[in-house]
């Protein structure tokens, strides 16, 4: 059973820095996509950036310029570092791992950034 688990979520000032990690644990095979979602009360959860092994990372509009997704996909791990944070980017953000077709997702972290 492979699991994710995130840390890193938190409170912060806007302008601030966060830093989410995102780890894979259980029957490991190795992913293809790893990527960093966002879900605030009663919207959809929206994709934010992914990385696909021997790709370009992918970033939402709205964060281009502040947020840097990484990954190590010998570890299973990825990482979302997010600068210059707003107010709107307060959400649950949740970690996606993907080696098709199965998809696999954490449980989420909550981050606030207070204006």
């Amino acid at each position: 059973q492979v699991q994710l688990v995130e840390s890193g979520g938190g409170l912060v000032q806007q302008g601030g820095s966060l830093r989410l990690s995102c780890a894979a644990s259980g029957s490991i095979f190795s992913f293809n996509t790893m990527a960093w979602y966002r879900q605030t009360p009663g919207k959809q959860r929206e994709l934010v950036a992914d990385i696909t092994r021997g790709g370009s990372p992918f970033y939402a509009d709205s964060v281009k310029g502040r947020f840097t997704i990484s990954g190590d996909f010998a570890k299973s791990t990825v990482v979302l570092q997010m600068n210059s944070l707003k107010s709107e980017d307060t959400a649950v953000y949740y970690c996606k791992a993907q080696r098709s077709p199965y998809v696999y997702w954490g449980k989420g972290t909550q981050v606030t950034v207070s204006s």
